[in-house]
């Protein structure tokens, strides 16, 4: 009972994390870290759906608005910074609660998972670069799932950078990544924690989406990403291949109508939750949170998730 306590809120995109995680923040005396790989961006609010000052409603928020838009950002980032927030949170004797929906680096927290790196290949990292850059994205991806199928599941064709380290780890260990990560994930947590997904029907899911992009787009997103343009942040930038940003860039591009990339937008953000939802299924020790089984009333939910808390949890930091 010496672990300290961790709580997870995550689930897919527009589901409602943040009113429901803000309700619980206050609720348990906690502040929250942001797991959200674009959120950490600064000038880059609307297409992140980033939680505004007003929202927060007087809970910290870690993780927000820390990167500018040409910075790296990646999970062993992600780790570092996260930790170093926990133990900013612990000290004041209040719960970290972890909110975003980017399972991976929810699980890297979660399991501690070690991502020390071999010695780099530079050489070989600047081929597979070039190779996406001739023949393409699908190509590569193509490779990674000729060695390690299960990875070229689980990481997107169009992040580039996940697949390229995939296959430079496989060359350097002769060990699929997929397997080490299996392993790692298999280590017992170091934290007392209770990992939430909310989730919602398939059909109201897709309604938010849909809302939530017109809201974005009503809201100046384009002009947002026109900024960030004619600041010199372009297409190849971790940051402005995020949803939401990239379908707009092609637009301002040329590449494709301003319908054409809405419609790109909203396809492909339905993929992502789609996407997101297989991934917590794969997890273990989740708690299920159904909105439509609490009739979408946020006091039951809250009342649910402290519960289960208490259940789970001993508050001492």
């Amino acid at each position: 009972m010496n672990k300290k306590p961790l709580i997870i809120l995550t689930g897919p995109t527009a589901v409602g994390k943040t009113k429901a995680s803000i309700d619980l923040a206050k609720a348990i005396s906690g502040e929250i870290i942001s797991a959200d790989s674009m959120q950490v961006y600064r000038h880059m609010d609307i297409g992140s759906a980033k939680i505004t000052k007003k929202e927060m409603q007087g809970v910290k928020h870690y993780l927000i608005d820390v990167l500018e838009p040409d910075e790296e950002f990646h999970v062993v980032k992600f780790q570092q910074l996260a930790k170093e927030a926990m133990e900013e949170i612990y000290e004041k004797g209040k719960i970290p609660i972890l909110v975003g929906g980017t399972g991976f680096y929810i699980q890297a927290l979660l399991y501690d998972i070690d991502f020390t790196e071999n010695k780099e290949d530079v050489t070989y990292r600047k081929e597979l670069e070039e190779i996406a850059n001739i023949k393409g994205a699908e190509y590569l991806h193509k490779m990674l799932e000729n060695v390690d199928e299960k990875s070229a599941q689980m990481i997107h064709e169009n992040n580039v950078k996940r697949v390229i380290r995939a296959l430079e780890f496989f060359k350097q260990t002769g060990q699929k990544i997929s397997e080490h990560n299996e392993r790692e994930r298999a280590k017992e947590s170091p934290y007392q924690f209770c990992y939430f997904v909310l989730n919602d029907t398939r059909e109201h899911l897709y309604g938010r989406i849909e809302l939530r992009i017109d809201h974005m787009l009503k809201e100046g997103l384009v002009d947002e990403v026109r900024t960030l343009k004619e600041k010199g942040y372009t297409r190849d930038m971790t940051s402005m291949q995020g949803l939401g940003y990239k379908e707009i860039l092609d637009y301002l591009n040329g590449i494709h109508s301003l319908e054409e990339a809405i419609y790109i937008l909203k396809r492909d953000t339905r993929h992502f939750a789609k996407r997101q939802l297989t991934w917590f299924k794969r997890e273990k020790d989740i708690i299920w949170v159904n909105k439509n089984q609490f009739n979408y009333s946020e006091e039951k939910i809250l009342e649910f998730l402290l519960e289960k808390i208490k259940e789970r949890i001993t508050f001492s930091c």
